[in-house]
């Protein structure tokens, strides 16, 4: 396998494919969460890694970051515009909306057009852009009519503040309705290769060829335990679990595009080396048997 410290643009080598059918990123992105401090609130306890880990991303070929107006809260997207404004020319940048924080680990659903209007009009300041490539329905809030949250945000794609309409975990039925209101350029639900509750919304991404973006693509760690059930399979490639996994993911279908996070460099470039990883159907089919 090739390695990510010593080879520049090594994401390339995970393929692409087309987010909203006009912006080409390569298949593995990076998930901006775990840059903030404990509970996703506040500041990271390393400020000056966190900002290596954004620098570093896009030196490795990662042209697709993903961050929420949520994290820290709003701590994520300062930090993106701090470490790499001005953007590099193609990187993308896809934020969400849709939850109130309260405190460390504490996440309310609020999908208010006033609040959602206000966090994207936050979400441009912060990111320091004039209109969002990427804006994803953070959750869907059971308390306000779904023409309601996305009339918000196909307000302002027509103002020109948002290219991109996203949803985040909803279920095939609810991606059916929302794309009865605005095409969906993005499903974002949680997916790992032990994680698999979202199957059909997946299989449903790829006959519409919309980018699925698991969150989670490792199932919160469990994949990198040293009794991790990819151990074995991964040895063989001479390779880690997480590695394992990710590599499992870019196989599994064409619009997947994982997006792991972390707040350390090292761990972002074993990641990111798993572009290299390559799979054959026998061994995709195996490791899905193993962890159904």
């Amino acid at each position: 396998m090739t390695d990510a410290h010593t080879t520049p643009h090594i994401a390339e080598q995970a393929g692409t494919l087309l987010l909203g059918g006009d912006l080409r990123v390569h298949r593995l992105g990076f998930g901006a969460m775990r840059i903030v401090g404990e509970g996703v609130w506040g500041p990271p306890r390393d400020r000056d890694e966190a900002l290596a880990v954004l620098r570093r991303t896009v030196e490795l070929g990662i042209d697709f970051i993903d961050t929420a107006d949520s994290y820290g809260p709003q701590i994520s997207e300062q930090l993106i515009k701090e470490a790499l404004y001005p953007y590099p020319e193609g990187l993308v940048i896809g934020t969400k909306a849709g939850f109130a924080r309260t405190g460390p680990a504490q996440w309310h659903k609020l999908g208010r057009p006033e609040y959602l209007k206000q966090q994207v009009e936050l979400s441009l300041r912060n990111l320091g852009v004039e209109r969002i490539d990427l804006m994803q329905l953070h959750r869907i809030d059971p308390e306000v009519p779904l023409a309601d949250q996305l009339g918000a945000l196909v307000e302002l794609q027509r103002e020109g503040k948002i290219r991109h309409i996203g949803l985040s975990e909803v279920s095939v039925d609810e991606l059916s309705a929302a794309r009865a209101i605005t095409p969906i350029a993005s499903v974002q639900n949680r997916y790992a290769p032990s994680f698999r509750q979202s199957e059909d919304v997946l299989e449903q991404c790829e006959k519409d060829g919309i980018a699925f973006l698991p969150w989670a693509p490792v199932d919160r760690g469990e994949m990198a335990a040293p009794t991790s059930p990819l151990d074995s399979i991964a040895a063989e490639h001479g390779i880690s679990p997480v590695q394992l996994a990710l590599a499992w993911l870019l196989h599994r279908s064409p619009v997947m595009l994982p997006i792991p996070g972390t707040s350390r460099v090292a761990h972002l470039e074993e990641n990111t080396a798993a572009a290299t990883v390559r799979l054959s159907e026998d061994e995709v089919e195996r490791i899905g048997r193993f962890l159904s």
